[in-house]
Parts: C-alpha cells; sequence; structure tokens
C-alpha cells in the first residue's frame, strides 16, 4: 500500500465562495455533533504533550547541498527541511519497491 502525502500551505488557502460562507455562518454550536470525540477532562491536559514533544525518530544533521538544490527547496516557502526529507523518504521507497 503506498503512502499518500499531501501538503497544504497555510498561508495560501483557497478561498471560500459566498455560499460556502453562509453554509458555514449558519451552523450553530447545538448543531455540531461532538458524540465521537472525547471530552477532555482536567487529566488529558495534564498528561498532554506538544507535537515537538511528541515527535520521535528524527536525527538532527549537517549535510552539505548543491546551493542551487538548496535555493530550489527554499524556493517553495517554508518547511524547506521537511520537504528535503520528504524527497528523501520518497526516494527510499522507491528504492525499496524495486
Amino acid at each position: 500500500m503506498a503512502i499518500v502525502r499531501k501538503e497544504v500551505d497555510l498561508n495560501n488557502l483557497p478561498k471560500m465562495t459566498e455560499e460556502e460562507k453562509q453554509r458555514f455562518d449558519a451552523i450553530q454550536d447545538k448543531d455540531i455533533d461532538y458524540s465521537d470525540i472525547p471530552e477532555l477532562d482536567n487529566r488529558f491536559f495534564k498528561e498532554a504533550m506538544l507535537a515537538s514533544e511528541f515527535e520521535k525518530g528524527k536525527t538532527r544533521v549537517t549535510m552539505r547541498l548543491d546551493n542551487d538544490v538548496l535555493a530550489w527547496l527554499k524556493s517553495k516557502g517554508r518547511g524547506y527541511q521537511t520537504r528535503a526529507n520528504m524527497i528523501l523518504l520518497a526516494a527510499m521507497q522507491h528504492s525499496d519497491s524495486q
């Protein structure tokens, strides 16, 4: 099974149409179904971890890249290190599938 990754640029989200805005504004709190969401009690917040604390399996490294490679990665916007990691991961998965 292939891993499908999507990247969303939170600084460049698609604009909502007027119809979507009206439907969104019409929703009232009482109309939202919370039945499948667990209640967040004091215990949850006491034991909660920041995403940065939870993230595991990454090692900080220093590596030399060609100037044009780094410029290209950065030209695509924020998150160039994550982007480089995703490219390397995809290459690794492709190599392993051969």
